[in-house]
């Protein structure tokens, strides 16, 4: 039997793997928030404090990496205890690619030089990003509370996100073929809208991870997409 000593110091180990988990998490959510900010004002300066946040974000999943492999070997934990410490790195991983993701979209801000007055997609993407948000919270809060029911909403609710962005993806494509000189700045949306569908696939992975966690083993079956877009065949020249 483990000592109250062991146990006590275990707990600490868990504890701050979950701090360094929610802090990314925070950030992570802010990053999507300013870096759609950012495209909906073309806000340049706050493009470039959304890139350089996300050196903290990567900083603290190599803290919580670093972390893991410290408890592994010092408590040498089985079953769920190793569950809940692989699910702590598998999580950061996701945030850490959230953050990659709207770092991807605040560095396009700079290259829309041209005025786009279609509020619509605009408003499609604002909606998307607000959707993603939600369900990267929802499923943090499902992750530090080991609420599968919450987890599993995220994850059945990742279709709705999947087939904004495919409505998004046709109406860029009609502007497109009305008129060349859209071309361009419709291309850059397009990235941008694909970067939101995948963070909410993100969100799906920590959803399948708090199962994984609970259950003990992985989800199995396809998940439900909505999601119909491929660069390569829907934009003109890929």
């Amino acid at each position: 039997m483990p000592s109250e000593h062991t146990t006590k110091a275990f707990d600490d180990d868990l504890q701050d793997l979950a701090r360094r988990v929610a802090e990314m998490g925070g950030l992570a959510i802010r990053l999507i928030r300013d870096s759609v900010d950012a495209l909906i004002r073309r806000d340049l300066a706050l493009a470039q404090r959304v890139v350089e946040l996300d050196q903290a974000v990567d900083n603290l999943q190599r803290e919580v990496e670093e972390r893991v492999v410290l408890t592994i070997a010092r408590r040498q934990p089985m079953a769920v205890d190793l569950r809940e410490i692989v699910g702590a790195m598998r999580v950061a991983a996701d945030l850490e690619r959230i953050g990659d993701l709207a770092k991807n979209t605040a560095r396009r801000i700079a290259a829309l030089e041209q005025d786009f007055h279609q509020r619509k997609l605009i408003r499609g993407l604002e909606h998307m990003a607000n959707l993603v948000q939600t369900q990267v919270q929802t499923v943090l809060d499902a992750y530090v509370a080991h609420d599968l029911p919450a987890a599993m909403a995220v994850w059945k609710g990742d279709e709705e996100i999947d087939a904004i962005c495919t409505s998004l993806f046709r109406e860029l494509l009609t502007y497109m073929m009305e008129d060349p000189r859209n071309i361009t700045f419709c291309i850059h949306l397009m990235f941008v809208a694909k970067n939101i569908e995948r963070m909410g696939d993100h969100a799906t992975n920590v959803a399948e991870t708090v199962f994984y966690m609970i259950e003990g083993k992985p989800m199995t079956g396809p998940r439900p997409k909505g999601d119909t877009t491929r660069f390569s065949v829907t934009v003109p020249g890929a």
